[in-house]
């Protein structure tokens, strides 16, 4: 069954730039190819112990057959530390390829 992984990256400043080509060329390499949707990013918010936090994001994504999910738990790690992120969101959707 074919998945859409996509990955919640937070968008801050300059250096991030270079994460985000270093994290595109990773998933292409890996999986044949990536989108990072940089032009448009979204915004999230979510209550943390009462504060309103926002965030703006950059959302990657890649399609593959199989899905590895101790791969894709692993990366997950790795971005949030890398990115100095208390947490990274991937989610994965079946997907029917047209």
């Amino acid at each position: 069954m074919a998945h859409l992984v996509e990955i919640l990256l937070p968008l801050s400043d300059a250096p991030m730039q270079q994460a985000l080509e270093d994290i595109r060329n990773e998933l292409t390499a890996r999986f044949g190819g990536a989108t990072l949707h940089i032009n448009a990013p979204a915004e999230g918010a979510w209550a943390d112990n009462g504060t309103l936090e926002l965030d703006r994001i950059v959302i990657a994504e890649v399609m593959t057959e199989g899905l590895d999910r101790d791969w894709w738990r692993d990366y997950r790690e790795r971005l949030e530390r890398q990115l100095a992120q208390d947490e990274i969101v991937i989610r994965a959707t079946q997907i029917d390829r047209l």
